[in-house]
């Protein structure tokens, strides 16, 4: 009797482990799906808005030549 016990011990414990880790697997779809829905967009300004270029030492310290160079002339940097 003793090995039906056993048996009976390790089919639910597997059991339970399976059940698990498919309400798992479906509570963390349903949250990502809710966290991707709850985003928003950042608004991206359009052609028309003027740009302004940030000329703070933080800012100018981090920025390659190319990118300098964008902001002189006008123009909204596209490299980084």
């Amino acid at each position: 009797m003793n090995g039906v016990r056993k048996t009976v011990a390790a089919a639910a414990i597997a059991g339970s482990m399976l059940v698990g880790g498919v309400v798992g697997a479906v509570m963390y779809g349903v949250t990502t799906i809710g966290a991707a829905a709850a985003t928003t967009a950042t608004p991206t300004p359009g052609a028309s808005a003027p740009f302004v270029s940030n000329e703070t030492a933080a800012h100018e310290a981090t920025e390659s030549a190319a990118r300098e160079a964008q902001e002189n002339a006008g123009v909204r940097p596209t490299v980084p």
